[in-house]
């Protein structure tokens, strides 16, 4: 393990760094196609007030790019990451291909730079896990290691992008780790200290949304009403992501009659349409959830939020496009949070769009605890714990009654992949080898033939060629059965004597032996995963 966390600090600093190189590129587009100017400064398309034939053809074209590399570079870069990251995790060993670090965070510079009303994070979140997954693909690691390394160049990423290394850690157990486990928890989390660590000098340091919350009155009405806000959140979820799916079945009517990799430039043409009725709704949109975090949002600019940009977002990223959907969610929560402002009781400036937000996030990502720590880690509005905790459980229920999957997962379903959402213990992990152990070993079929001394000792292992392994694998009979299950298939064997503290031979266990104590081995599909996580 203590390798493994070595060699997570060096792809900290890969992720901090892919992340720096995202939002650069990201500035530099977006000032170079609405301002006409070469500056790298973070900037939302609305504030530069260009031509409005610019607003109209800049996502067209955009989507068209992103539609050419996918289609002759990877198709994996289409879509917001998240599922292309869950796919390569359980189902392809967490081995990404070397071009979709550099294709994934160039398209997605490209959709959003030219007005796409996507995040970075679905994006980085990619990149940084390809970036991990190279190193690991360089290195002799077992698909575990190679996993835990992957998901910390993942959240390496999200860590420098928001400056919320909690949040990361938590995103990173919640959607892509699938365990809590020291061997995956403790590589996160050195990559994302360092990433942190490194977004000081390459982005700056502090919250993304600092707020004043000396004059919030936070008590137990705030809380109590922190419920109806988590219930309109969890119906917002709802909505958005039917929204999401919805766009990507009708643009699945197209297949056979107009390429795929035109589909983003229709999604661009929607973006267009959207940015002249409510230009800010276009790009990132920092700016935009600053103005209604700090309450200073006017009502119209909160509905066009909530209705363009949730149209707008779901519609084109229905397309196959490139871009990320939690900055589109802070915006959305953060925007439904404040309509409701307008008739809830006074907290204070901008409480009840943080709850908002927070409520969003639970439903949409099904991601409670992240829900939570996000906004607090986004804004250092502390005092606001409760109620956030409050919002984002209860959007949380709300999402799971009412939608069998995530906007994050639905994609895998309908690949025919398939995600638990819920927590299991492996029960392997609270069994031992001396429950299972043969106790008399001779040459059975699947047993290792064995050659012990006349004090009992173990001497080696005798193969079906004659010869004798002096140094075999071997088991312990207080080892769990799920170590002893990765030693036998680390070394490609089906049997392993075990061996007692002193060096005597007790018996012998077999892999058949361990795996048919697990429940799931029976009937288990090649495109399921039982993941230790929400969905």
């Amino acid at each position: 393990m203590g390798v493994i966390v070595a060699w997570a600090i060096p792809i900290g600093a890969l992720g901090a760094g892919a992340a720096w190189l995202l939002l650069t590129l990201i500035g530099l587009i977006t000032n170079a196609v609405f301002g006409g100017r070469l500056s790298a400064t973070t900037v939302s398309p609305g504030q530069l007030h260009a031509p409005w034939w610019v607003v109209l053809v800049a996502p067209v074209v955009g989507g068209l790019i992103v539609g050419l590399m996918a289609r002759y570079g990877s198709e994996k870069i289409r879509g917001h990451g998240m599922p292309e990251a869950l796919e390569a995790i359980l189902f392809k060993r967490s081995v990404v291909e070397a071009k979709v670090a550099v294709l994934k965070p160039t398209s997605a510079a490209i959709s959003i730079g030219t007005g796409g009303p996507f995040g970075a994070e679905g994006p980085i979140i990619m990149t940084g896990g390809a970036l991990g997954s190279l190193v690991a693909q360089r290195l002799t690691l077992t698909d575990d290691e190679r996993k835990a390394l992957m998901v910390a160049g993942a959240a390496a990423g999200m860590a420098a992008t928001f400056d919320a290394p909690l949040a990361s850690v938590l995103l990173a157990v919640e959607l892509l780790l699938f365990e809590w486990r020291p061997r995956s928890f403790l590589p996160v989390t050195a990559a994302v200290v360092v990433a942190t660590l490194l977004r000081g000098p390459l982005l700056g340091s502090g919250p993304l949304f600092g707020l004043d919350t000396t004059r919030w009155g936070v008590g137990a009405l705030a809380d109590g009403l922190s419920v109806g806000i988590g219930l309109l959140g969890g119906l917002l979820a709802v909505a958005v992501t039917a929204l999401v799916y919805r766009s990507e079945d009708t643009f699945e009517l197209l297949r056979g009659r107009l390429h795929w990799m035109w589909w983003p430039a229709i999604g661009g043409l929607i973006i267009g349409i959207g940015g002249l009725i409510v230009p800010r709704a276009l790009g990132v949109g920092y700016d935009v959830i600053g103005d209604l975090l700090s309450g200073h949002a006017a009502l119209s600019l909160i509905v066009g939020i909530l209705v363009v940009k949730s149209l707008i977002w779901g519609l084109s990223l229905g397309s196959g496009t490139s871009g990320g959907v939690l900055a589109p969610t802070f915006m959305i929560g953060a925007a439904l949070g404040a309509l409701a402002g307008f008739v809830l009781p006074p907290v204070g400036p901008g409480f009840w769009a943080l709850v908002g937000l927070a409520a969003t996030v639970g439903g949409v990502m099904r991601s409670p605890l992240t829900g939570v720590v996000f906004p607090l880690e986004l804004t250092h509005a502390w005092s606001a714990l409760l109620p956030l905790l409050v919002a984002s459980a209860t959007a949380y229920g709300v999402s799971v009654l009412l939608l069998r999957r995530s906007v994050l997962t639905e994609k895998i379903a309908r690949r025919g992949g398939h995600l638990s959402r819920e927590y299991a213990v492996d029960p392997l992990s609270v069994r031992f080898v001396d429950e299972v152990m043969l106790p008399v070993p001779d040459d059975g079929e699947g047993r290792p033939r064995l050659r012990v001394a006349a004090d009992g000792t173990l001497v080696g292992v005798v193969r079906r060629s004659g010869e004798v392994v002096t140094d075999p694998v071997t088991l312990g009979p207080d080892d769990t059965l799920v170590d002893a299950r990765h030693r036998l298939l680390t070394a490609g064997v089906t049997a392993a004597p075990v061996v007692g503290t002193g060096g005597e031979l007790v018996g012998t266990a077999t892999l058949e032996a361990l795996l048919a104590q697990s429940p799931t081995v029976a009937g288990a599909s090649r495109t399921s995963a039982s993941a230790a996580g929400t969905t």
